[in-house]
């Protein structure tokens, strides 16, 4: 079973929590956002951990990573009231810190001329975690999320209830003309 063969999400996952054993967030990761086009910080307590997973995921997809790279892939649209949106970068603090500490823990190092790549180290953490995956799977620790299909009919009813509270009554209206 290979890093390719299981769902991206579930892998991220189950490689962010084995980081988060292994490696220390900086300090500042409970007040900065990931980006510009970002209105809040994450929600999440284990961001970083989550980005440093898809950081490893990135660079065995892409072979070899760079903090550009990784900044135009992680980043969106920042919305600006109502002038048109536009594409902005995500934070390249955020991401070099990501990579730093991923190569200070030996999972990436430099790659030649520029940029960094996974090392073995890192290509056999992938390889663990997407068999725990694939064995969850097996097991059904992975639950699809299914579609939640509105019921017509009781949402027409609902509809037709706030209506009718806030429709005035004909008789106030008529009061209102004399």
């Amino acid at each position: 079973m290979g890093v390719n063969d299981v769902p991206a999400i579930y892998l991220i996952e189950e490689t962010a929590e084995k980081i988060k054993n292994e490696i220390e967030q900086p300090t500042f990761v409970g007040y900065v956002k990931t980006g510009v086009h970002r209105e809040r910080a994450p929600l999440r307590e284990d961001w970083f951990y989550v980005r440093m997973a898809s950081i490893l995921y990135r660079t065995n997809k892409w072979n070899v990573i760079g903090t550009e790279r990784l900044r135009s892939y992680y980043g969106g649209r920042q919305r600006r009231g109502v002038k048109t949106e536009h594409f902005k970068k995500a934070s390249g603090k955020v991401i070099r810190s990501a990579v730093q500490k991923l190569e200070q823990a030996g999972y990436l190092e430099k790659a030649k001329p520029r940029g960094r790549k996974l090392t073995s180290k890192g290509q056999k953490l992938l390889n663990e975690m997407s068999k725990i995956v694939d064995k969850g799977l097996k097991e059904g620790k992975y639950i699809k999320k299914e579609k939640v299909k509105k019921d017509l009919k009781q949402a027409k009813e609902v509809h037709e209830a706030l209506n009718r509270q806030t429709a005035p009554k004909k008789e106030e209206v008529k009061g209102d003309k004399k």
